[in-house]
C-alpha cells in the first residue's frame, strides 16, 4: 500500500508535467485550486496582514508555474519543492524590488498631525503640552540618560536591545533608565501648581 501524501505529490507532478506539455488549462486549473491557499498562507506566515503582498505572490507564483512547467524535472524534486521555491524566489524578487523604494520615515512626522476624531479641544491641548514637557525634559537629563531612554520608550527597544546597540552593560542601561525616569518625575511635579 503507498503512503496517500505521496499519491498526492505524485498526483501534484503529473498535473505540473501535464501543464508543460501540453499547456493543459484543467490541469492548470486543479494546481491552482491546490496552491493558491497554501502560497498565500505562505506569504502570509512571513508577512502577517499583507494580504495584498500575499495575493501579489500567489499571482505571480502561479504565472511563473504555467510559463515554466515544461522546465520542472519531477526527478529532481516533488511538485512542492519546486512550487514553494518559486514562491520562495518571488518574494525574494518581491521584496528586492519594492525595499529599494523603502522611505525613511520619521514616525513624529507622521503622527505630528494626526488627531483623535473623538478628543476634545482640551485634551488635545493637554497631550501636546504633556508632549512639550517630555521633550524639554529630556533635553534637561544628560546625554547618557535621555539617549537610553530614547532607544526604550520612543524607538520602543527592550532595555537588552539598547544595551547591545549603545555597547553598555545591561545593568548601566537599567541603572540610566531608573534615574532618568526619577529626574524626569522631579521635573514634572516641580512644574506643577
Amino acid at each position: 500500500m503507498q503512503d496517500p501524501a505521496a499519491t498526492h505529490v505524485q498526483l501534484l507532478s503529473g498535473l505540473i508535467e501535464q501543464v508543460g506539455a501540453q499547456r493543459d488549462e484543467r490541469a492548470f486549473e486543479q494546481l491552482f485550486e491546490h496552491y493558491a491557499p497554501l502560497l498565500r498562507s505562505y506569504s502570509l506566515a512571513r508577512e502577517p496582514g499583507a494580504h495584498l503582498v500575499a495575493d501579489e505572490l500567489v499571482q505571480e507564483v502561479l504565472v511563473k508555474v504555467w510559463n515554466k512547467a515544461h522546465l520542472y524535472d519531477s526527478a529532481k524534486a516533488n511538485a512542492n519543492t519546486w512550487i514553494f521555491t518559486l514562491a520562495r524566489n518571488c518574494r525574494i524578487d518581491y521584496l528586492r524590488r519594492n525595499g529599494r523604494f523603502a522611505a525613511d520615515i520619521d514616525a513624529d512626522d507622521l503622527y505630528a498631525g494626526l488627531e483623535d476624531e473623538n478628543s476634545d479641544p482640551f485634551e488635545i491641548t493637554q497631550q501636546r503640552k504633556a508632549a512639550l514637557q517630555v521633550q524639554e525634559g529630556l533635553r534637561q537629563l544628560p546625554n547618557e540618560q535621555a539617549q537610553v531612554l530614547a532607544k526604550v520608550y520612543l524607538e520602543g527597544k527592550t532595555q537588552q536591545e539598547a544595551a547591545l546597540e549603545l555597547n553598555l552593560p545591561l545593568g548601566t542601561v537599567k541603572s540610566r533608565v531608573r534615574l532618568a525616569l526619577q529626574k524626569l518625575e522631579i521635573l514634572f511635579r516641580g512644574r506643577q501648581p
